[in-house]
């Protein structure tokens, strides 16, 4: 048997994805016990301290949002020597924020889609004018904010009141976002642990794109092992594997990719903690492999 060793499963938060962190954190918590080890969750909010980890042996980090995903908790738990999961600080910084991603994506020749970027959604901001300058025309555009998860603030937008729309429904508008060019096509995400690709998910949903209620709700989405050619699949787990490096990233974590109809990859994002519901990809990968949600644990490990 293994030794045993003390988890705390860091999780909860105050980011708009806390509901999803704490289930995430539940599942990663059940499994450790069941592995064997000696673990307990603890709701990042009611940490008076991160000296108060000193006790444990290693930190599982399930917290989603700017708290878990941004660098600053990578940051704190190694300058007080704590053990943690996941992507180190720089490699948390490198994915983070959407903008400065892509920009590295770019200087790497790595495919992503066109995209502008506004510091705030309450300036005067035309997204289809500044893209025309930049890029040239596109009859549709993703808004995204810079710095978040699970399609929180997200909206595809056509024309300029589809904007002004999106821009009301959303929850935080003082924050800088992306105005990037919808690829059509299908949607794939990769996980990779410990620079192993797991086989590729190919997301089929009914809503008009993979958005939270899509992700964490709805019965219908399908995740499904994606139906690729040989070639395809090692053309996409290089990219893959590419996208985890440059971004230097390590430990685990999970690329998007759009597949345009030309059957090229863009990467879309990269998530440094991703999600460990019921219904998240990572678990559901390595499902294709025969593990169980215990045993993809224990390869993060």
């Amino acid at each position: 048997m293994d030794e045993i060793r003390k988890f705390a499963v860091i999780c909860g938060g105050s980011s708009p994805e806390r509901e999803i962190s704490l289930k995430s954190g539940n599942g990663v918590n059940d499994a450790l016990i069941h592995i064997g080890h000696d673990s307990q969750i603890i709701d990042y909010k009611d940490l008076v301290s991160l000296d108060e980890l000193n006790k444990f042996d290693e930190i599982f980090i399930a917290l989603h949002g700017f708290e878990g995903e941004s660098g600053i908790l990578q940051d704190k738990l190694e300058s007080i020597g704590v053990k943690y999961t996941g992507s180190n600080s720089q490699g948390c910084k490198n994915t983070w924020n959407k903008r400065l991603c892509k920009k590295l994506l770019i200087k790497n020749s790595l495919e992503t889609p066109n995209f502008i970027s506004c510091k705030n959604l309450e300036e005067s901001f035309n997204p289809f004018v500044s893209f025309y300058e930049e890029h040239g025309y596109y009859s549709e555009l993703f808004m995204k904010p810079s710095e978040d998860g699970s399609s929180i603030d997200i909206f595809k937008i056509s024309n300029f009141e589809e904007f002004e729309d999106a821009k009301n429904k959303c929850h935080n508008k003082s924050r800088e976002f992306i105005f990037e060019e919808r690829i059509l096509g299908r949607e794939y995400t990769v996980t990779i642990i410990k620079n192993e690709c797991f086989p590729p998910i190919e997301i089929r949903t009914n809503n008009d794109f993979y958005d939270y209620d899509a992700k964490y709700i709805s019965n219908e989405t399908i995740l499904a092992e994606a139906d690729l050619s040989d070639k395809d699949l090692a053309k996409i787990s290089k990219v893959a594997l590419k996208t985890f490096n440059v971004l230097e990233c390590n430990g685990w974590a999970r690329v998007d990719f759009m597949q345009d109809k030309k059957g090229k990859f863009h990467v879309i994002e990269v998530n440094t903690v991703p999600g460990m519901t019921t219904h998240s990809c990572v678990p559901k990968s390595g499902s294709f492999l025969g593990l169980s949600y215990e045993e993809v644990v224990k390869k993060i490990l």
